[in-house]
């Protein structure tokens, strides 16, 4: 698997491949370079021969979306690819529509999928905390409508699923806390000296822990997690277009402009796929 310049993956995550130069904001492997890419892609003009982001642009808002494409577009060689794999909010809403009129006409097992099908449209956008509502619905015991879910989000889902009860089980129980005979005057003095506190600092203490909340939120929304857009293949297309690229088309996991695309394993693995509720496009630099 030989190219004439290298092959780019941005935003890699752990999914990636030692031939290719793997970007992520942060590093945990030696063969992926930390780097915020709201700052640019970190490499000169014409450098690549491929450039691969998956489920990454829907992090960034519109504006910041436009600025990773066209950074896309400079460091490419001419006639070099973009591969672009974003969450399909057209598949997402045809869904949606269609469970949604089985559940009204009665269907009990369409109003599962229902249940699910709202949270993959919204959770990510609206959460305020890691894994949101979709984490909660994923790791109940029974997971309803298990193959449904894992039809919609892949092997990924199911790997999410397996490591979460993988670390509940390697939990150890907790020791047992030894029983001490509370002191009553102890106990008396300090609700006196909250109850005080509260009375005297009342304003003080609740803007600092409305600020905090709201701190908290905030940095939790501007860190990566959440979803800031989201595209459909008419909406994608016409940024690819916007921002210079030509031969713009919708692909499968398995195909690509790419030579050897399928070697790599980025989307797949012994034929499964890690993210089959996917819109997959390519694009190449026109000049």
């Amino acid at each position: 698997m030989t190219h004439k310049l290298p092959y780019l993956n941005l935003g890699c995550g752990e999914r990636f491949h030692p031939t290719w130069v793997n970007v992520d904001f942060q590093s945990n492997h030696p063969a992926v370079q930390a780097h915020n890419l709201l700052q640019g892609i970190p490499f000169a003009d014409a450098s690549f021969e491929a450039v691969y982001h998956a489920h990454v642009l829907e992090h960034f808002a519109p504006h910041d979306g436009q600025q990773l494409i066209r950074e896309c577009y400079r460091v490419l060689r001419p006639g070099g690819v973009l591969r672009v794999v974003v969450p399909d909010l057209e598949q997402i809403i045809r869904q949606y529509l269609l469970q949604l009129e089985a559940a009204l006409a009665g269907d009990e097992a369409a109003a599962q999928r229902y249940d699910w099908i709202m949270l993959e449209l919204y959770d990510q956008a609206v959460r305020h905390r890691s894994g949101g509502m979709m984490a909660k619905y994923l790791f109940q015991d029974t997971l309803p409508q298990e193959e449904y879910v894992f039809e919609r989000i892949g092997e990924e889902g199911r790997l999410l699923r397996a490591r979460h009860f993988a670390a509940r089980q390697a939990q150890p129980a907790a020791a047992p806390v030894a029983s001490s005979r509370p002191n009553p005057i102890r106990q008396l003095l300090s609700k006196a000296k909250q109850a005080l506190k509260r009375l005297l600092f009342k304003t003080e203490i609740d803007f600092y822990a409305q600020q905090q909340a709201f701190a908290a939120v905030g940095k939790f929304r501007l860190g990566g997690e959440v979803h800031q857009w989201m595209y459909d293949r008419y909406s994608l297309g016409r940024l690819l277009a916007e921002q210079g690229f030509g031969d713009i088309r919708v692909v499968t996991a398995f195909e690509s402009y790419i030579p050897n695309w399928n070697d790599y394993g980025l989307e797949s693995h012994q034929g499964q796929l890690h993210k089959p509720d996917s819109l997959f496009m390519e694009a190449k630099k026109t000049s």
